[in-house]
């Protein structure tokens, strides 16, 4: 059990880490430390919930249609791989993050934002929902390997949001995107590997 909960917390962590429209929008809020905390439980609720959502999904699909499984591994690993290219061509061409100068926003406009953030974007149902809830399904354990990614996501969140205005001058450079992004990179292309080779 606990190996699968590692499994989760591990590839949840290597999904989310890619630096995207959602987490750029919670370290903007945590650099201007700004509705922090809502901002955290938002992402992390919604993230256990797609999650859950695909590990029962997913149950189904394979149990009724056997190749689907495989169907997963394969484009999940294909998506992976992607990412890895998306985040190696970022690390060559950094660039840096700061919050633009506005006005504070009401926490009910900061919150439409987040849910915004985070469900329009195509790419959580592919990590969260298909990807995530695939690979649970390969684990004898899936709702605990469930459970580590759901934990990996408050882990994520909750640090980035807390730290994100000690990181300022950090995140300011390109040189940090550029570790940032290069290490996001390694790990997408050893995590497609095991999903292909395992």
């Amino acid at each position: 059990m606990a190996g699968s909960a590692a499994a989760g917390f591990s590839l949840a962590i290597a999904l989310i880490a890619a630096i995207g429209a959602q987490n750029a929008f919670v370290l903007r809020q945590g650099l201007r430390r700004e509705h922090v905390l809502p901002v955290v439980a938002v992402c992390a609720a919604s993230d256990a919930l797609l999650i859950a959502l695909g590990i029962a999904g997913m149950g189904g699909a394979t149990a009724e249609h056997p190749t689907a499984l495989t169907a997963v591994r394969w484009l999940g690993a294909a998506f992976l791989l992607g990412y890895a290219v998306l985040a190696a061509r970022r690390a060559l061409r950094p660039g840096a993050l700061s919050p633009a100068d506005r006005p504070p926003a009401t926490l009910g406009a900061t919150l439409l934002a987040c849910l915004a953030f985070t469900y329009l974007n195509p790419h959580v149902y592919l990590d969260t929902v298909l990807l995530l809830g695939g690979v649970a399904r390969q684990h004898p354990h899936h709702w605990v390997f469930g459970a580590g990614a759901a934990l990996a996501s408050v882990v994520w969140f909750t640090v980035l949001g807390a730290a994100a205005h000690r990181l300022a001058p950090v995140l300011a450079r390109p040189g940090a995107w550029r570790v940032i992004d290069g290490t996001v990179a390694v790990v997408m292309v050893a995590v497609a590997a095991t999903l292909l080779f395992d």
